[in-house]
């Protein structure tokens, strides 16, 4: 394997819609390989085309065969907070020494999006939201003024760096915002 060719593995999907929740779409997957129990991990998420609704969760020995987690959703939207009143997707986990960090996709309606933090004790139950939220979120007449989502990020050395999606009107752009500090104090 080189890292430049890829070669499907199945010509079926590994996770298809299937219960109620995921309606007619699965898409936006974040897997990690966990070393200890010897298990990739995949959050995903599930629910309308357009924009899913919800995150799962599925475990697999070899990234083929998939479970899925008997009570998923394992994350969805709350209606109380109004920055992700309609729905969440579209995360990135990571595995800390104590917890998982997740960063989300809060949607305020279906066009208005913002990006949030979350723990998890196991990455699967007993989320808790940040009291920040949303912590990425549209800046007035600038690049990023319709939306922002789609969040990756990554510890360097002692800052977070953070890239995401934005856009303004139609147009759709990748940006980087910085967290200078290690602790995100969450």
């Amino acid at each position: 394997m080189d890292g430049k060719n890829f070669t499907r593995r199945s010509a079926e999907p590994v996770l298809k819609p299937e219960l109620p929740w995921e309606k007619v779409a699965l898409m936006c997957p974040h897997v990690n390989w966990d070393e200890e129990e010897g298990i990739f991990k995949m959050w995903y998420s599930g629910g309308e085309q357009y924009e899913p609704n919800a995150i799962g969760y599925a475990t697999s020995r070899d990234g083929l065969y998939w479970e899925k987690y008997g009570g998923n959703p394992v994350f969805a939207a709350e209606p109380a907070r109004e920055w992700e009143q309609h729905k969440v997707t579209a995360c990135q986990v990571i595995k800390r020494k104590k917890d998982y960090l997740m960063f989300y996709i809060g949607f305020h309606d279906e066009h208005l999006a913002q990006i949030g933090m979350a723990k998890s004790p196991d990455g699967v139950d007993n989320w808790t939201r940040y009291e920040g939220n949303p912590i990425i979120f549209p800046t007035p007449g600038g690049w990023d003024a319709s939306a922002c989502y789609k969040p990756f990020a990554i510890q360097e050395k002692d800052r977070w760096m953070l890239w995401y999606n934005g856009r303004n009107g139609s147009l759709e752009q990748i940006g980087l915002a910085i967290f200078n500090d290690r602790n995100l104090n969450f």
